[in-house]
């Protein structure tokens, strides 16, 4: 039978199957769903608790045998088998299938891999498993489903999310679940179970270079220069990387040539910066850039970054932090014959 990460509780909750399978591209999913199966069998009386992780020379037969024999500190327990590859080659594939056809008693099994690739979903093996068990497959969170996901993360930990907050951390974290969830609890610790507003978040995140870097592309899109200037040398002194800059500048370009192309083809922008997913408090400023710049402006900034790219990879003479400054100051509509290439 196959779950999602979101249904495992209510399933957990009707009872233990004797076999799972999780597997899935968002490590934080994968390891809460399985600490989530380890608190149910805890609960549940399960004491004794083995982990194996497939690597090369990993013995099967072995896997086997401890499946089969009895524990030796508890009548119940936990077998955890980590197969980072997801492929257990023939020898494996033929243990698991064997396990699956005669579950080990008073045990449950669990096997937790990353990413299978659909030829590998559609293996015996792992057929076998889903027959005999439970399958939770996770698969990456869509953008419009991450906001509902960090709203009930924060909720959970006691958190109620003022406006604004929810589109800060998912647009600042750009779908990164790991660092959401770390920020979230930094949030609890300096906040504890209460609203957390928008003036919160900032102050919070103010020694954040990802942050930094998110008010840099919203001075250069608000066409401040001496704003925009400001920031670059900020986060020159506080030694970020170019790379990282050049990374939300270039994403920022990108959705905007996007959403420029969608316009110049007849798109209200407000349909536009509603399907894109804009959050509210942005949505002034990215509508006043379009309304600025036309689609070809855009383009040309992002072979401007790639120019910026080549810059701080040392495959083209020129100062990096002189280009980003550029790119920059262009994203405000602004043109500078020092930066012309």
């Amino acid at each position: 039978m196959q779950i999602s990460a979101e249904q495992l509780a209510n399933s957990l909750k009707r009872g233990l199957a004797p076999l799972y399978l999780i597997y899935g591209d968002e490590p934080l999913l994968v390891d809460e769903s399985c600490r989530a199966i380890h608190g149910a069998v805890q609960a549940a009386g399960y004491q004794d608790r083995q982990i194996m992780t497939v690597e090369a020379g990993f013995d099967w037969d072995d896997l086997y045998v401890s499946t089969q024999s009895l524990s030796l500190f508890s009548e119940r327990r936990l077998i955890e088998l980590r197969l980072p590859t997801g492929k257990p080659g023939e020898a494996g594939a033929k243990i698991l299938m064997e396990i699956a056809a005669r579950p080990p008693a008073d045990t449950v099994f669990i096997v937790r891999t990353g990413k299978l690739e659909k030829q590998t979903r559609e293996t015996k093996w792992v057929k076998a498993l889903d027959g005999a068990g439970v399958v939770v497959a996770i698969y990456p969170l869509e953008a419009a489903q991450l906001p509902a996901w960090i709203t009930r993360r924060m909720q959970e930990r006691g958190l109620t999310p003022g406006s604004g907050v929810v589109e800060l951390l998912a647009n600042l974290m750009e779908g990164n679940l790991l660092a959401l969830a770390q920020e979230i609890d930094k949030l609890v610790m300096l906040f504890g179970k209460r609203a957390v507003s928008l003036d919160d978040i900032e102050g919070n995140l103010s020694d954040n270079a990802r942050f930094n870097v998110f008010a840099l592309a919203d001075a250069s899109l608000r066409g401040q220069p001496a704003a925009t200037l400001r920031i670059i040398d900020s986060l020159r002194a506080e030694g970020v990387e170019p790379i990282l800059i050049l990374w939300a500048l270039t994403r920022e370009t990108r959705e905007l040539a996007q959403m420029a192309a969608l316009v110049a083809s007849g798109q209200p922008v407000t349909r536009v910066l509603e399907t894109r997913h804009v959050w509210t408090k942005r949505k002034p400023l990215i509508g006043q850039a379009l309304k600025r710049s036309r689609p070809d402006d855009w383009l040309d900034l992002l072979a401007r970054a790639a120019r910026t790219d080549r810059v701080i990879k040392g495959r083209r003479a020129g100062d990096a932090w002189h280009e980003l400054e550029c790119l920059a100051l262009g994203m405000g509509g602004l043109k500078m014959n020092t930066c012309e290439a």
